[in-house]
């Protein structure tokens, strides 16, 4: 059947909520208590083996990059070339006031739904992912946005989100199943059949992936390796 999703009809009702004093909140979230701070090192770790994967990609372009969590870490290759998106122009503008001023200088920031970036095609080496697939909840747009990351991408994607085979993910399933019908999610677990016959559909070979914790958490890093055109 033929995808009727077009990049500008998609719409995620959750990026609306990041006004400035949200996005502030929300850098600040990341460094404050223990628990935080472990999922933190946990994330970090876990992107740089995804970017070993990845060929260590010299051009990168982090989407979304929210309040610029992981430009350190993008960084730690001096040659590398790094470009921030966000839907949200708050975000960004907490990004570049709270990062400091030698890294915010070699971070290329703009405006964009990750939907339609607005890139020529195979502008980057590499598109980082994070935090951003598992609110996608609708599988046709799902497969919008790998759709427009397999064309901005010469190389590899790598992308984070909540699949199914975990602790966690069975506790929260069960937990969405006990809500009310009528209520909307805009989190949720994919299986990892569906996700990743929904990478393929999109024109990508999986070259790996790396969990957060092993059949206890439902966060995995994905690094998908791009093929023919989808």
């Amino acid at each position: 059947m033929e995808d009727t999703c077009s990049p500008e009809t998609i719409h995620l009702e959750f990026s609306e909520k990041y006004d400035c004093d949200h996005a502030r909140h929300y850098f600040r979230k990341h460094q404050r208590g223990f628990a935080h701070r472990l999922t933190t090192w946990r994330e970090q770790a876990m992107a740089r083996r995804a970017l070993a994967l990845a060929g260590d990609p010299e051009v990168v372009l982090d989407l979304p990059c929210g309040a610029g969590r992981f430009w350190p870490l993008l960084a730690e290759n001096p040659r590398r070339r790094i470009l921030a998106a966000d839907y949200s122009e708050e975000m960004i503008q907490v990004a570049r006031k709270m990062q400091p001023a030698e890294l915010v200088r070699r971070v290329e920031c703009f405006q964009c739904s990750a939907f339609e970036t607005g890139l020529d095609d195979d502008s980057v080496d590499s598109v980082f992912c994070m935090r951003l697939l598992h609110h996608v909840i609708d599988s046709s747009h799902r497969l919008a946005l790998l759709k427009e990351l397999h064309r901005i991408t010469r190389d590899t994607v790598c992308v984070s989100l909540w699949v199914d085979g975990n602790y966690q993910a069975f506790r929260r399933i069960r937990r969405d199943l006990r809500q009310s019908r009528g209520s909307r999610q805009n989190r949720g677990v994919v299986a990892r059949r569906t996700v990743e016959g929904e990478f393929r559909q999109a024109g990508f070979e999986i070259q790996g992936y790396v969990d957060f914790l092993k059949l206890y958490s439902m966060w995995r890093l994905y690094v998908l390796r791009k093929g023919g055109r989808a």
